[in-house]
């Protein structure tokens, strides 16, 4: 086994990176292995700041800087860029761990931060940052945050927990450009006000990494296209993570990752698995007042039934036959994860 990183091939948890700065880990602090130990514990070569320029289907070779090599199997676990902010290079984002450095040494001896984009990494990071001790605003184009998981009362829910804690937010409403100021920047937004801050951290998603693959004639859509197999188009070639759409579906979170993993391991071990997702929620790291969500499926149709009470939101997405295809809970609330999950697995 051959691994290629881009990076100095450091093994991390990504997830961490939005829930770092209160507990004060530096980027350092958060490595659990360097590539050297990953090399040996996994018996295998680690190619480290390496990046693949081509991939030739025909010859399975990959072609990089100074050099090339030849596949057998070949898995695509690219991951994805954060979209395009279109303010300049001042705006931060966290997407790697030397992201994080950067950030937290431009955070350095700061108070005010600006986070573009109230979705799942937006709300993780201002709990993170006002918790640190930051003046935090986020500029959410959304109603509520987390909108694409949570219908309005859970969304509303998180919100005010936040504001409680010191984070202001601005809904419905888009950043359009960022002036110096001072010392620091005036974010200016597409209603004409103006956010006087010290950083501005973009955190408006990610899009999957799919150049390398469409330039060597792999069939792309939104992500690599891949089957339950995980297998592309092109012979002997996978895709896993936040790059790969399996059977036209892109989910860039941590289970469907591993589910995607267990699968194609045992698949390049010799025994053909498919990968199947059982119901995933997706866990939103934010104390102030903790989120869990179940989306339905897309195409679902359904409705919200939601039951509030003073220690969070129960909301549960239900079919015409009364069935739970769905669930978004907050605060206390989220106790009921595992009972929603085993009743719509039984």
């Amino acid at each position: 086994v051959t691994l290629i990183s881009r990076d100095d091939g450091a093994f991390y948890s990504k997830p961490n990176l939005s829930n770092a700065l209160a507990a004060n880990r530096t980027a350092a602090e958060l490595v659990g292995a360097s590539a050297e130990k990953m090399a040996a514990d996994l018996g295998a070569t680690v190619l480290t700041h390496t990046e693949i320029e081509a991939i030739d289907t025909a010859t399975r070779r990959l072609r990089y800087s100074g050099g090339g090599i030849e596949y057998a199997r070949l898995v695509l676990a690219l991951g994805a860029d954060t979209l395009a902010h279109g303010l300049g290079g001042a705006v931060l984002t966290v997407n790697d761990l030397a992201d994080y450095a950067r950030f937290r040494a431009a955070i350095e001896d700061k108070v005010r931060v600006a986070v573009l984009g109230g979705g799942l990494i937006g709300c993780e990071f201002a709990n993170d940052l006002v918790q640190a001790g930051y003046a935090v605003e986020v500029v959410h184009a959304g109603a509520w945050p987390l909108d694409r998981l949570l219908p309005a009362e859970a969304g509303r829910r998180l919100s005010d927990a936040l504001a409680r804690l010191g984070v202001q937010w601005h809904f419905g409403r888009r950043a359009k450009a960022l002036l110096r100021a001072g010392a620091g920047y005036a974010l200016v937004l597409d209603d004409g006000g103006r956010i006087e801050t010290d950083v501005v951290l973009s955190a408006i998603g990610l899009k999957p990494r799919i150049a390398l693959a469409k330039a060597a004639g792999i069939a792309t859509g939104h992500g690599i296209t891949v089957d339950r197999r995980l297998q592309t188009s092109a012979p002997g070639i996978y895709a896993v993570g936040d790059c790969a759409e399996v059977d036209g579906v892109n989910l860039p979170f941590v289970q469907p990752l591993m589910a995607q993993a267990r699968a194609l391991a045992a698949t390049l071990a010799g025994e053909i698995a498919e990968v199947n997702y059982p119901p995933m929620p997706v866990l939103v790291k934010t104390p102030a007042h903790p989120v869990v969500a179940l989306p339905p499926a897309p195409g679902s149709e359904g409705r919200w039934r939601i039951e509030s009470g003073t220690g969070g939101v129960c909301a549960l997405y239900v079919d015409a036959a009364d069935r739970v295809q769905g669930f978004a809970l907050t605060g206390s609330e989220t106790a009921r994860r595992a009972s929603l999950v085993q009743s719509m697995t039984a």
